[in-house]
């Protein structure tokens, strides 16, 4: 059973505690809330005070990407702010072995995100200790891009890597991702799908959430 997370950035920022209440009645299983500090990518979102803000308001549970330089010194920050999940990319962080274990140290879920240009294999080591990798289909940065095809690659040779060393690794993709392609990316192996226009465009967040798990059977 595949799992929807939408991305908030794609949300209505002048009622974001509202859309968030929404998403819980709606049908979705998890909220993707993506962090850019302006450095690893060129954007700038939201940070540590909103996710607090809107922790009280739903017990989905939060999907946390930060899309940041140097994040293992915000990890427990964000655990403190309310996340489930802590995605960190492989591209930003140096020591990531050590990150991976430090996230896990307070209780949470431990992922790795793989931008398009970084291959799979750089996992094999790591992949036993992680609970999620996300797989990138759009450059990250900005919200309503295409989907990178070679993503659906990726996709298949992290499924064969999890067959090998981890069962219950979950594979999540983000990027581009609508009713026109979820069936392939879930073909290929993804279980958790982030879409942020996907949801929110229209304001009609139930029927596109349906619509886009309909579409993936």
């Amino acid at each position: 059973m595949i799992k929807i997370a939408p991305s908030i950035l794609s949300a209505d920022f002048s009622k974001l505690g509202e859309d968030v209440k929404k998403l819980e009645m709606c049908n979705a299983d998890v909220v993707h809330i993506d962090v850019m500090d302006g450095m690893f990518v060129p954007n700038i979102s939201f940070g540590i005070p909103v996710i607090k803000s809107i922790r009280n308001i739903t017990k989905l549970p939060f999907d946390v990407h930060l899309m940041i330089e140097e994040p293992g010194r915000y990890i427990e920050d964000f655990v403190k702010a309310g996340a489930d999940i802590i995605t960190v990319h492989y591209e930003a962080d140096r020591h990531i072995d050590r990150t991976i274990n430090y996230i896990k140290s307070f209780g949470v879920k431990a992922a790795i995100a793989l931008n398009p240009g970084t291959p799979v294999s750089v996992l094999k080591d790591i992949i036993p200790s992680l609970d999620m990798v996300l797989i990138m289909s759009v450059n990250p940065g900005f919200g309503g891009q295409k989907y990178i095809s070679y993503a659906s690659k990726k996709i298949k040779e992290v499924n064969e890597l999890k067959e090998e060393y981890n069962k219950n690794l979950i594979i999540e993709v983000d990027g581009g991702i609508d009713v026109h392609n979820i069936k392939e990316v879930v073909q290929s192996g993804a279980e958790y799908i982030v879409a942020g226009s996907a949801v929110f465009k229209n304001g009609n967040i139930e029927e596109n959430i349906n619509n886009l798990k309909e579409a993936a059977k």
